[in-house]
């Protein structure tokens, strides 16, 4: 019997997909690739692979994940099995330079990025690129908005790298970035799943840029003033520019890539630049019950109609 396997390191980022897994009949199993024993010269078993590896999965205690990861979607793939999200997409979910690289190429906007290598560049880096501009300090390989600060000059990031609070990223790479100013504290992410627009979050920043929708990571809503109502931090808006609705879904067939949530921010004038592209989606349950939707529920449903067409593949071969 062929299954689907989901390869990830965060049992708390998997419920939701297992219950949606379970709630249609679907047969998988759970691959945890934290460590473990592979024999790379026997073929892996039938079925579809659904890689949810982390760029955030060394913040876990997961140190090697992503590199195990790495060689288990080559032997994979060398097989011919089918993998969702494969070696392509892993290598731009660790990577932010290569996901910038990748977006440019298709002809999609990103803010001007600088990537630096020691600690002790940053600051005359920043001053000579940005003089007074503010400007942002994030992590090249990172996840959920770990890392991503915001600093008004190069005196302020000179006393963050000197202070208790520095962490040095784990590829040693660093990404000195243009900050965009929207007219509000909001950016839009665009969730795809088999490759095609499935809607938009509007995803409120006014508390900071740990921006992963999960409910696992859920710190509660961000409060307007005294009197006003509460703004719910996801919130589900109406479609998305046709144009850049074509431009992301293009660069996501030419990076083999069938499930992502795509950030952009749009500045004052109305000029949109993406900056993150995440292949470990995660959606935010509060923001779908308020619309109806499901993205695991439709994410379910696309790794079946993969598993059918395997299905009928080896019984053809049969």
């Amino acid at each position: 019997m062929t299954h689907i396997y989901v390869i990830h390191e965060n049992a708390a980022w998997l419920e939701p997909l297992a219950a949606a897994l379970e709630a249609q009949g679907l047969p998988w199993r759970d691959w945890f690739l934290d460590r473990g024993v592979f024999d790379l010269s026997r073929p892996p078993p039938a079925g579809v692979f659904y890689n949810r590896m982390s760029a955030s999965s060394h913040t876990r205690g997961h140190r090697y994940a992503a590199e195990l990861t790495v060689s288990v979607l080559a032997w994979l793939e060398r097989h011919g099995r089918r993998v969702v999200n494969g070696s392509r997409a892993l290598d731009l979910e660790i990577s932010k330079a290569r996901q910038y690289a990748a977006l440019e190429a298709a002809g999609i906007r990103t803010p001007g990025t600088i990537a630096v290598s020691g600690k002790e560049l940053l600051v005359e880096t920043a001053r000579r690129r940005f003089g007074s501009d503010p400007f942002i300090l994030k992590p090249n390989r990172g996840g959920k908005g770990l890392g991503v600060r915001l600093f008004r000059g190069a005196d302020s990031l000179a006393d963050h790298i000197a202070g208790p609070d520095y962490e040095a990223p784990v590829d040693g790479v660093h990404l000195l970035q243009q900050y965009v100013r929207a007219p509000a504290p909001l950016i839009t992410r665009a969730e795809f799943i088999g490759g095609r627009f499935m809607y938009a979050v509007e995803v409120d920043t006014s508390g900071g840029f740990e921006l992963c929708p999960a409910d696992a990571c859920a710190v509660g809503d961000a409060l307007c003033p005294a009197g006003a109502e509460p703004r719910a931090k996801f919130t589900i808006i109406d479609g998305l520019d046709a144009d850049l609705k074509r431009l992301y879904e293009a660069f996501l067939a030419t990076n083999e890539i069938g499930v992502a949530g795509i950030e952009f921010i749009t500045d004052g004038g109305g000029i949109a630049y993406t900056y993150d592209v995440n292949t470990n989606t995660n959606y935010n349950s509060d923001a779908e019950s308020r619309t109806g939707c499901s993205g695991m529920a439709t994410l379910a449903r696309y790794l079946g109609v993969e598993l059918e067409r395997v299905f009928r593949r080896c019984a053809a071969a049969d």
